[in-house]
């Protein structure tokens, strides 16, 4: 019975292991490069080592033969040794196959080491290039390392606008393969998507065409597209224009409302307080969701709070009466002090209605102005969750 689950999360496992587009550390660890690549990836480690160690001095072992015979601490057997130690230890891909190359290619590379440090030629052209002719020298390619000859008219290669096909390998046909935004044969062109913004006899700068364009553009700007991208029309006096998909199409449900962006649109959750609703909030609702009602001030709210005696209107008038109970109660007592209490009680409440009858206040509980900012600037974080 045990068999089953653990079959399958064997497989679940070998399909993860498998998913194209995720490549864990153990694959990169055991990556097999192409001869090129796995001789270049050596030397590369090789002279990161180099520069590691390159302010050491030789200190302990024998000494006496060191001085004797001459031998410095940049091209001693000690600095080879501490190199060769954490060789192929840090690089991204590959590492077996380089610390096998290494065993591989140990004597190889003891000669280049003992060569005139004044002298020899670099590591990668010596080991890569001559000795087990992998790889071919900077911008040669193919078989016999034929050099590449697709110069522009500034006499660059490929204009100095892309790279050689195999360029420093034995593969390729030397044929130019341009940065993304030049084209031709020889990447003196701006591509698809691009416009020439600067040329003169030995440059060409192309920019990329406005994000409204769909494709090829004269200049820069909407106003330059030859074609609008997906989301924008073409205007005659201001090019390609945003389309406001919520205007024109109404393409959100029910229960959720259109925002338009650039080029696009986004369909919003509706208030739960709505059926079907315009724009955020209560007060916003087509109609209200089960459970809600309309108030007087025609935003939905839920039916008990609609429901209630004591809003703030209520509450008030409340306050007033008895402020003139407690009057009254007061004149029975002490006519004098009533008067004063009755003066208060009337200035209190009239300067109370005056400031209510010009201020934007209604008989519902109101957020300080102090708790709108903090939601304004929570919304605008993108950190207010559900209430």
């Amino acid at each position: 019975m045990v068999l089953v689950p653990l079959t399958l999360l064997s497989w679940l496992a070998l399909v993860s292991s498998l998913e194209p587009g995720k490549e864990t550390k153990d694959s990169k660890t055991n990556a097999k490069l192409p001869p090129c690549g796995a001789c270049t990836n050596l030397v590369t480690s090789f002279e990161a080592e180099m520069d590691r160690t390159k302010r050491g001095k030789l200190g302990g072992g024998d000494a006496a033969w060191e001085e004797k015979s001459g031998q410095k601490y940049a091209t001693s057997e000690v600095r080879l040794a501490e190199i060769t130690e954490y060789l192929c230890k840090y690089v991204t891909r590959g590492e077996t196959q380089c610390h096998h190359h290494h065993g591989e290619w140990e004597e190889l590379i003891e000669q280049w080491w003992g060569l005139d440090m004044e002298t020899r030629p670099s590591m990668r052209q010596w080991l890569c290039v001559e000795q087990l002719a992998v790889c071919c020298e900077a911008d040669h390619y193919g078989a016999d390392c034929k050099p590449c000859d697709v110069t522009g008219s500034n006499g660059k290669l490929c204009s100095g606008n892309g790279k050689c096909k195999g360029g420093g390998t034995r593969k390729g046909n030397g044929k130019c393969s341009c940065s993304r935004e030049y084209a031709g044969e020889e990447c003196d062109k701006c591509s698809s998507g691009f416009y020439e913004s600067f040329k003169d006899a030995s440059k060409l700068l192309c920019s990329p065409c406005h994000k409204a364009c769909a494709s090829h553009c004269s200049g820069p700007g909407p106003k330059a597209c030859a074609k609008c991208e997906k989301g924008y029309e073409m205007n005659t006096e201001h090019g390609c224009m945003d389309i406001d998909e919520c205007i024109v199409s109404k393409p959100c449900t029910k229960d959720k409302f259109c925002v338009n962006t650039e080029g696009t649109f986004r369909c919003m959750a509706c208030d739960k307080s709505c059926s079907g609703c315009d724009s955020d909030g209560p007060d916003n609702c087509a109609e209200c969701a089960e459970g809600f009602q309309l108030n007087k001030n025609k935003v939905c709210v839920t039916d008990k709070a609609a429901g209630r005696i004591f809003t703030i209107d209520n509450t008030r008038f409340f306050t007033y009466a008895g402020l003139v109970v407690a009057t009254c109660i007061i004149f029975h007592k002490n006519w004098i002090v009533a008067s004063g209490v009755g003066a208060f009680v009337a200035v209190y409440i009239s300067l109370t209605e005056y400031y209510l009858a010009n201020n934007t206040m209604n008989g519902d509980l109101q957020p300080t102005p102090g708790t709108l900012d903090a939601i304004t600037q929570q919304f605008q974080q993108g950190n207010l969750g559900p209430m």
